[in-house]
């Protein structure tokens, strides 16, 4: 099927919404679970365990098409599916210490990291514009962070560690091409599938685990409690799936600059939303300035999708007129 065909021209417009709510949406979701459920690790593993079992009862039962599982392709996908659950507990862990402002400010830096580990691994030289987007970004975390009247060091650390892991994830993808061939629905199988044992292994060695199970039937009385971990692990799934769509029916420069534009909301949305935000000129100033980098660096890639475009669309021509 082409996604892209005329014939469904709001899908392209469907699939960028609905991804861009999603993961707005998530963040404040997995915030507003970990300010009651401080076990990070264990909220991980239940989205993907949860993720797993509804994607194999589906297949199961005839509602989708995704294949069996099969350990030759689960090993090509090991190391990706490790990074990206890195990135993820990581980034949990984070929130519990970091206010949402804050946290995407922090993870707004990975285009900055990205390019970092390009130059060490041989890629092209980045604009200008790219370059002067990426370090305006940088300044505007720095200067953010001066102004952060609730600095937490361990929050910050977890948030930078995540956003090394989620580098690792990009780059590794990006070498690899370990997805190539799979639907949306089967890279989140492989990716739940592969990241239990890891997950339990880091919930026992952490000490996490049997206390959190404890604390989560403990919990289990308050059905406000309920609502909000059952709508994290439906997100969960919903985001992945959004996620994927997107980059397939558009781009995955269109899930980018989605990505920055969420951003920008979930920012304004993280100052009078769930608290823990004392509001700083310094504080904001940084903001604004990674925001305002964050844009740039979306523009400026989309610039420079176009100009790689035309000599591509210059050479098809060439070659249709030798026919």
């Amino acid at each position: 099927m082409d996604y892209q065909s005329d014939s469904i021209p709001y899908l392209s417009l469907f699939a960028a919404l609905s991804y861009g709510v999603a993961s707005m949406a998530m963040v404040f979701i997995n915030k507003a679970v970990l300010m009651q459920y401080a076990q990070s690790m264990t909220l991980l593993i239940l989205q993907q365990l949860v993720t797993a079992l509804l994607i194999h009862l589906g297949r199961v039962m005839g509602y989708t098409k995704a294949r069996g599982f099969n350990m030759q392709m689960a090993k090509k996908l090991l190391l990706v599916s490790l990074f990206y659950n890195a990135n993820v507990a990581f980034a949990l862990a984070s929130l519990k210490g970091v206010n949402i402002p804050m946290y995407i400010a922090i993870k707004r830096l990975t285009p900055l990291a990205v390019l970092v580990a390009g130059f060490f691994t041989g890629k092209g030289r980045p604009t200008t514009q790219v370059t002067l987007s990426v370090l305006l970004i940088a300044a505007g975390v720095l200067i953010a962070a001066l102004g952060d009247f609730s600095f937490d060091l361990f929050g910050y650390s977890m948030a930078f560690t995540s956003v090394f892991f989620q580098t690792m994830y990009l780059v590794l993808v990006e070498k690899s091409g370990a997805e190539d061939g799979l639907s949306s629905i089967e890279i989140m199988f492989y990716n739940s599938v592969l990241s239990l044992p890891f997950l339990l292994f880091l919930i026992i060695a952490t000490g996490e685990f049997p206390n959190s199970l404890s604390i989560l039937f403990a919990k289990s009385g308050s059905l406000s409690f309920l609502v909000i971990l059952l709508l994290s692990l439906v997100m969960s799934i919903v985001l992945n799936y959004t996620m994927f769509l997107c980059t397939i029916v558009n781009s995955a420069l269109t899930t980018t600059i989605v990505g920055v534009l969420k951003g920008v909301g979930s920012t304004t949305l993280g100052f009078v939303l769930l608290g823990g935000v004392q509001v700083h000129a310094l504080n904001v100033t940084g903001l604004a300035i990674n925001t305002a980098g964050g844009v740039w660096y979306s523009l400026a890639k989309y610039q420079q999708k176009k100009r790689n475009k035309l000599p591509k669309m210059m050479t098809d021509v060439d070659d249709g007129r030798r026919k």
